[in-house]
């Protein structure tokens, strides 16, 4: 690891050997060309973040770069960044707050990273600390036949060290936002929810409530921007925090998280359907209805009845999440997250032999051990496998799929070979297994 920051530097300051001039083009575009300040700390990271993936940090030095970046940037004086006020027909509508022009306050965030990647190859620091457990993730997303590409996901196994959490509990974010109507929310809702989830007090001691209240800060949040910006879309989203041994999962509408355990699926959650029940119920005691057109809709419009955005239909379109804690006690094999591109097509039951027939394609082992060479290769094709499988199934929607391997993957192996399907038990001996990518 000391090695790999070390030559990492030493590219990134050849590359950026001084700060970007005035008037020089960004290495990297903004998401908006408006910011405001709390949306300053999302935007900010996810730029950062953006460009050195594309130069091929190391995730942990990626995340403690932007975090010193971030912090030094909260201590400038950015009012030559702020944009004249607009007198705007809804202005008095709109609540009040500054708005930073976003390429001038993007340089200088840009530019403190590049100071700070300059003060540590210069000053050769000891090596930053590696995550003790690195949960191999999987990923694939395709636009399949739809004309866009709405669905937007994230994947954070640095959470504490992109925010200088030190309470010595490890932590890994994952999450999936199925946008409609335009990508907007769900690239808004994978910019800031991890960001607001941070700040929470009760992030430790309740995590639940720090999940719900992050959820509707998010939607607040974007529905100032969509008044600023006449933004109409949606998004759906699941979220998935790691907490030393506890998994939290939160979510809005119906793409959804399940959790394998042994070869066992473990329902996690209840998607919010307009059709459910109490969902169907909570729309008409408000004055709405659903009706069928295709589908179930909610006042004969969306086909969700709780997301991010969609703000013609609030409150019939709720944007409180619902969310559910499960111990983690070693045993389980991994956590899918997926939108409805997926479930519509995929019922939960098949997961668990998709994925070991995807684990066990030829050319990765050697003595029954997972090649070091082949994990990679198998982070890409178990996604891969389980996104072809619901687009051959039917599936004409946006696919995404998340796969978190909570185990490494030759154990799954082993564990099918010698015991077949295992059966889950509840009074399993958590063992701690330091897993890498």
């Amino acid at each position: 690891m000391e090695e790999e920051i070390r030559n990492f530097l030493g590219r990134f300051v050849d590359e950026f050997p001084a700060p970007l001039e005035e008037g020089s083009p960004l290495p990297v575009s903004p998401l908006s060309r408006k910011v405001s300040l709390e949306e300053l700390h999302g935007e900010s990271l996810e730029l950062g973040l953006r460009l050195l993936a594309a130069r091929g940090a190391p995730a942990v030095l990626s995340a403690h770069m932007c975090q010193a970046a971030m912090s030094q940037l909260l201590q400038n004086d950015l009012s030559p960044c702020h944009c004249p006020q607009e007198a705007e027909a809804n202005q008095e509508e709109l609540q009040k707050v500054t708005l930073l022009e976003s390429e001038a306050v993007q340089r200088i965030f840009l530019n403190k990273l590049i100071d700070v990647a300059l003060a540590w190859h210069q000053n050769s620091p000891n090596p930053l600390p590696s995550l003790s457990r690195v949960h191999l993730c999987s990923v694939h997303a395709i636009k399949n036949t739809r004309r866009k590409m709405e669905d937007r996901h994230l994947a954070l196994a640095e959470f504490n060290q992109l925010f200088a959490i030190q309470d010595g509990v490890e932590r890994a974010y994952y999450a999936v936002f199925d946008g409609h109507g335009g990508v907007d929310a769900a690239t808004y809702a994978a910019t800031h929810l991890h960001v607001t989830l941070s700040k929470q007090e009760t992030l430790q001691s309740d995590t639940a409530t720090a999940f719900k209240t992050a959820f509707k800060h998010i939607d607040d949040m974007f529905r100032n921007k969509a008044k600023r910006e006449h933004l109409r879309s949606g998004s759906t989203g699941v979220a998935v925090l790691i907490q030393g041994h506890v998994l939290t999962v939160a979510w809005l509408g119906d793409s959804q998280a399940i959790l394998v355990r042994k070869e066992e699926v473990l329902t996690l959650m209840d998607p919010h359907k307009p059709e459910r029940e109490d969902e169907k119920q909570r729309i008409e005691d408000l004055g709405g209805c659903i009706t069928f057109m295709g589908c179930w809709r909610v006042n004969g419009t969306y086909a969700v009845s709780r997301a991010i955005g969609d703000f013609d239909q609030k409150p019939y379109v709720s944007g409180d999440a619902d969310c559910s804690t499960t111990q983690l006690f070693g045993d389980e094999d991994y956590v899918l997250l997926a939108c409805d591109g997926f479930f519509d097509a995929v019922k939960p039951s098949e997961v668990p032999h998709l994925v070991l027939d995807a684990l066990q394609q030829p050319g990765d082992l050697e003595g029954g051990t997972l090649l070091k060479q082949s994990v990679e290769a198998v982070g890409l094709r178990v996604a891969q496998q389980l996104v072809s499988h619901a687009k051959a199934a039917g599936s004409s929607d946006n696919i995404t799929v998340m796969v978190v391997f909570l185990r490494p993957p030759e154990e799954l192996l082993s564990q099918d070979s010698t015991s077949g399907t295992a059966q889950a038990t509840q009074d399993s001996t958590f063992q701690s297994v330091p897993q890498q990518c």
